[in-house]
């Protein structure tokens, strides 16, 4: 089974990321998906009919050209991006991009948990003003989340040879991007099957 079909509570992880986007308000979305998981093109478009959704069909060697992939096709200023395999509350969510969109309107946004769900967690400091000082590491005051919002200025810049989403985000910082963070207090990495049983344990509102 593609991942974004992988049910949680019976509903799977890429209804539950478009679900979230809708109920924040956002209309119009890019999505990728690789080759493997071309199923999901028309699983989306049959689902979300009342959505403005482009799907790309392309195998990347790398998450952030991916991401590079998606934010070519993003118009405006701020841009909304979230990994498909990130579980969080839907009112969560919608928290999460209120807040972010209170934040100046030339910096970016990181989602941040202190709930450690995820095999190989992307550890960042945030400040008391909220502002992020550090993106990777062994550790840091929380991990991130999996969803961005990000500045134009972000979305645009040329980055040396990278090899992954993560390392495009540490580099933003270094050049001097303004990242501030908003905290999820729970969202899951799913990544294999205790993953889905922490996320439904969530849903059901019992213990982590």
């Amino acid at each position: 089974m593609p991942k974004p079909l992988v049910p949680v509570a019976g509903v799977a992880l890429i209804d539950g990321v478009i679900g979230n986007f809708r109920g924040a308000g956002i209309t119009s979305l890019v999505i990728i998906v690789n080759e493997q998981a071309r199923a999901c093109r028309d699983w989306v478009h049959s689902r979300f009919p009342d959505l403005d959704i482009e799907v790309i069909v392309k195998t990347t060697p790398s998450s952030l050209e991916s991401f590079r992939e998606v934010t070519r096709r993003l118009g405006g200023d701020r841009a909304l991006i979230s990994t498909v395999d990130t579980w969080c509350r839907a009112d969560d969510f919608a928290a999460f991009v209120h807040a972010a969109l209170r934040r100046p309107a030339d910096a970016s946004v990181l989602a941040v948990t202190p709930l450690v769900a995820d095999e190989r967690p992307l550890w960042v400091d945030v400040g008391h003003d909220g502002r992020v000082g550090r993106i990777g590491g062994s550790a840091g005051t929380h991990v991130t989340a999996g969803m961005y919002m990000l500045s134009e200025r972000a979305r645009a810049a040329v980055p040396p040879p990278l090899g992954s989403l993560r390392e495009f985000l540490a580099w933003l910082l270094a050049q001097g991007e303004p990242f501030y963070a908003e905290t999820i207090a729970d969202v899951v990495d799913v990544d294999q099957k205790s993953d889905v049983v922490l996320a439904e344990a969530l849903v059901r509102g019992g213990d982590r």
